[in-house]
């Protein structure tokens, strides 16, 4: 199980982008089920709308349909722990969707993150383990 970063899905859906060909092999190496929350898919959108085209958000929203992404859930617990990542990481700043990435790992005890987002994700240091393992 390893949760998904906007970094990778990004590279992988848009075949101009530099991480293009790691993304891919990053994710089609990475071991299942593959958590993707709400604010990730809504910033891939968005970034893939504006760079890649209407048409290329239309396919990366329909790839969950095949099971290779799966869409995971935050609750209320996960929002609260973000807040306090929010506040505790100002200085980067750290942010709402990596924020609950690391509650998410924490509560689902997830250790694998597929980002392309070394810089936020090196310093952070969940409650579960040391340090999260990035992937690629």
């Amino acid at each position: 199980m390893i949760l998904v970063d906007t970094g990778p899905l990004v590279a992988a859906a848009n075949r101009r982008d530099a991480h293009h060909a790691e993304s891919i092999t990053a994710l089609a190496a990475a071991p299942g089920p593959r958590l993707v929350p709400g604010l990730v898919i809504a910033e891939v959108s968005y970034l893939l709308a504006r760079d890649a085209g209407i048409a290329v958000e239309a396919a990366f929203l329909r790839s969950f349909d095949t099971g290779f992404l799966t869409v995971t859930e935050l609750n209320a617990g996960d929002l609260v722990r973000s807040a306090d990542l929010v506040e505790q990481y100002a200085d980067l700043p750290l942010g709402a969707t990596d924020a609950c990435l690391v509650a998410l790992a924490e509560r689902l005890g997830i250790t694998e993150l597929a980002t392309l987002d070394r810089r936020h994700f090196s310093i952070v240091r969940p409650r579960h383990v040391d340090a999260l393992v990035l992937i690629p």
